[in-house]
């Protein structure tokens, strides 16, 4: 029995992500690249086996420059499934993703439902670990805090590739299947927006007084009651964000610090 077409869109961010690098590490002998440089768009089709199906996958990998703009927004339309790739050793790629999200929602329109969209964010190029500079659980917490599937890949050695197209292709099977609607997600998300803004914030902090969310010259008394709101919020114990631990800790120590310099 003939399946249909699944259309899977491969998005682009800025900086060296080896995106086109992690599609030929999977495809190999059996993707044909068309790629067209004029208006920067690698584009094939490939057939691949997903459990007891036989699926055909059209793969667009879009050129990330501002020059491209108008290109890109032709190949949003219709896209059952996205990847979005940074480099974990370049922070201002993995910034750029909201940019990615907004730029997508924006070209989807008021109708456009980006909720029945399968998202993978790719962490790739994880073999160059003396050169990382956004560490698993940040990217896991953006990732994981939108309810997208997150994986850490190597192009350059095969971590992480098959796993992560077999889970991708599995979801957008799922989703079409449920009407082109996206089932309740299986990435378990299992904790608030509340508690991933407070970790983002603590990773962000310039200093200790920053950290507690205090003013500078803060009084004793405002010290602990800071700390109190945030150890109920990150307590390992209670809190499975990626990179509640770390903050917990951070916490402990921003308020210890302080408490040392206030009489």
């Amino acid at each position: 029995m003939a399946r249909k077409s699944r259309r899977i869109l491969q998005d682009r961010v800025s900086g060296q992500r080896g995106d086109c690098c992690i599609i030929k590490r999977y495809c190999e002998k059996r993707f044909v690249p068309k790629y067209l440089a004029t208006i920067g768009i690698d584009y094939g089709v490939t057939k691949v086996q997903v459990r007891d199906r036989e699926i055909k996958v059209n793969i667009f990998d879009m050129a990330g420059h501002p020059f491209f703009y108008e290109v890109r927004n032709e190949f949003y339309k219709d896209t059952q499934g996205v990847i979005l790739v940074y480099d974990v050793g370049q922070k201002e790629s993995f910034d750029a993703l909201d940019a990615w999200l907004a730029e997508m929602k924006q070209e989807l329109g008021p109708h456009g439902n980006m909720e029945n969209i399968v998202f993978v964010v790719c962490a790739n190029k994880i073999d160059c670990t003396k050169h990382r500079s956004v560490d698993e659980s940040e990217g896991r917490l953006w990732a994981e805090s939108r309810g997208f599937l997150y994986f850490e890949t190597s192009a350059q050695t095969g971590e992480g590739i098959n796993e992560m197209f077999q889970t991708f292709y599995s979801a957008i099977i799922d989703l079409c299947d449920n009407g082109g609607k996206r089932p309740p997600s299986s990435v378990g998300v299992g904790f608030t927006k509340e508690q991933a803004d407070a970790i983002r914030r603590i990773r962000n902090s310039k200093d200790s007084w920053d950290m507690l969310g205090v003013k500078p010259g803060a009084t004793r008394d405002e010290v602990n009651k800071a700390y109190r709101k945030l150890a109920v919020l990150l307590h390992p114990d209670k809190c499975v964000a990626p990179g509640s631990e770390d903050a917990f800790k951070a916490v402990v120590n921003a308020r210890t610090a302080l408490l040392k310099n206030i009489k």
